[in-house]
């Protein structure tokens, strides 16, 4: 399994603004992506995500591991 990089909320946005989701809605310091054709995503714009979130974000979007560092 890759090692997930420690990256912001904002890279993790811009990474899946890539695949094409966009934005859809923001409450608080939560950003909601869509897609279409794909799962939505909720990524929360803080300075570093924990790697259980990253990882349940990859989750969701049906991404590997792999595909999603490709999108970095």
């Amino acid at each position: 399994m890759a090692k997930l990089p420690i990256i912001s909320g904002d890279e993790c946005i811009k990474a899946l603004e890539r695949l094409g989701y966009y934005v859809a809605r923001t409450k608080g310091d939560h950003v909601r992506l869509r897609c279409l054709g794909r799962n939505p995503v909720t990524v929360p714009k803080h300075k570093e995500l924990d790697p259980g979130t990253l990882r349940s974000i990859i989750r969701v979007a049906e991404l590997s591991v792999k595909e999603f560092l490709e999108l970095l």
